[in-house]
């Protein structure tokens, strides 16, 4: 199996360093990741500079871009095969409901998807790493358990819960959960006395019943959430037509 990984926190992050570990067993990996963090910068190309691409003494790519560049990279320019699994991750927090949107870990593996190579997003339920060989062991049991029946193609979005390995067995499929509206922008100053703002955290949990991602967490369980690109509003499209007729 070739996997190619990706991630948003930047190619030094411990969790894409714990992933490509726990993987380079079981398949041949390339690592191509941002040079720094690049978190929130959902599916976002650079199309305004060109990109470099450099090399690590520990054999990972990194590219000055986002996460969509660096796969969009890898599997264009990088690579001389097309893999067999884009991953995306582990995130340093979670990835569900509305945040989804934003992810720049989700965007990494929605690259993939969009070439038509199953992907998978992984990110640790909780700030801070801990646990993240764990959550890399638990992730790699995932993709040895389910690769081969995986929809060809597909995009997952699994969130791990920050456990010990032995309390990581229980999985849930799941639908994204929803929040209310993030809270207000921080205001500040810059040394020089200009007006500053701070994107405010994101607001507390409006949907997190069962069946949510949220829930999934809260109760100890990975959830698996199966994503799509269709934005279309399909339940308003006959009447738009309608009024426009």
């Amino acid at each position: 199996m070739r996997i190619l990984i990706s991630n948003d926190d930047g190619y030094l992050a411990p969790g894409i360093n714990a992933l490509a570990e726990a993987l380079a067993p079981i398949a041949d990996i390339v690592v191509v990741a941002p040079d720094s963090n690049r978190s929130g910068a959902s599916n976002s190309l650079s199309l305004d500079r060109p990109l470099s691409v450099q090399r690590a003494a520990n054999g990972f790519y990194f590219v000055n871009g986002t996460p969509s560049d660096c796969v969009h990279v890898a599997l264009t320019a990088v690579l001389d095969a097309k893999p067999d699994l884009v991953v995306s991750g582990i995130n340093n927090g979670p990835n569900m409901g509305d945040d989804t949107l934003y992810s720049g870990t989700v965007a990494a593996a929605t690259e993939g998807f969009l070439f038509g190579i199953p992907s998978i997003a992984f990110s640790q339920g909780a700030y801070g790493w801990e646990h993240i060989e764990d959550a890399a062991r638990h992730a790699r049991d995932l993709i040895q358990r389910y690769y081969e029946s995986l929809p060809r193609p597909c995009l997952w979005n699994v969130n791990i819960p920050n456990r010990p390995y032995e309390q990581l067995g229980a999985v849930a499929a799941t639908r994204l959960g929803r929040r209310h509206q993030s809270e207000p922008v921080i205001k500040a100053q810059d040394p020089r006395g200009r007006d500053i703002y701070w994107i405010g955290p994101p607001g507390a949990c409006k949907d997190a019943g069962e069946g949510t991602d949220f829930h999934a967490l809260a109760n100890g369980k990975t959830s698996i959430t199966p994503l799509q690109i269709d934005l279309t509003h399909t339940s308003q499209l006959s009447a738009l037509a309608k009024a426009l007729a």
